[in-house]
């Protein structure tokens, strides 16, 4: 999963749709969590690559079998190889967000993925998810037209120590830096402020692995 996830975020989303697709097919008959996580990686880089049909579909059928759901070993083992329901709902919110949505629903469901890695001690925590989904709830904001709550949202992942801020994080507030280039809220102040301080955010050092 690891490798299909590094393939979206270096800029190849067809390779990581290929993979995620293939990947989500061969595990359809699987009980585990692992075919859900390989669907919440399609619909994310089909979502990069503006179709919203299988970003739509992927998530529809991630959210049905989660109710279906039977650990199987690799759930077991937790960390990186459970694919947990706080990790759905933020992979959902991501793809949603790659596509421009910015509707008030999709504000509420990123607000609460945000809430879902918020406590440090959750078995199910990671800095990077948490710091992803920020990113993702001041996307939806900006989307919105809300722009002060987006500088609210992506506010911890700018003070993030150096240490923390790896590729994955870095792609991620780029990805706020290009929509704060555009809309109405451009040429505001803080849009030009906050522009200016993600663009600096990457030479700040590098990094853990991302989660």
């Amino acid at each position: 999963m690891r490798g299909r996830s590094s393939a979206c975020w270096a800029d190849r989303p067809a390779d990581a749709y290929h993979y995620a697709g293939q990947g989500a097919a061969t595990a359809a008959n699987l009980r585990g969590t692992v075919g859900l996580w390989l669907l919440g990686l399609k619909a994310r880089a089909a979502a990069v690559l503006g179709d919203e049909v299988t970003v739509r579909a992927a998530n529809q059928e991630a959210m049905d079998r989660r109710e279906q759901v039977v650990p199987d070993d690799l759930d077991q083992l937790g960390g990186l190889f459970f694919y947990a329901p706080e990790k759905q709902l933020y992979y959902d919110v991501e793809s949603r967000a790659l596509l421009g949505h910015g509707d008030d629903q999709l504000a509420v469901m990123a607000e609460n993925a945000v809430a879902g890695f918020s406590d440090p001690a959750a078995p199910n925590w990671a800095f990077g998810d948490l710091a992803g989904v920020q990113c993702d709830l001041a996307l939806v904001r900006l989307y919105g037209g809300d722009l002060d709550g987006a500088a609210d949202a992506i506010r911890p992942v700018l003070n993030l120590p150096a240490s923390h801020r790896n590729n994955g994080i870095v792609v991620s507030t780029a990805r706020v830096r290009k929509a704060l280039e555009s809309g109405p809220a451009r040429t505001a102040v803080t849009a030009r402020d906050l522009r200016a301080e993600i663009e600096a955010f990457p030479a700040s050092g590098h990094a853990l692995p991302r989660g």
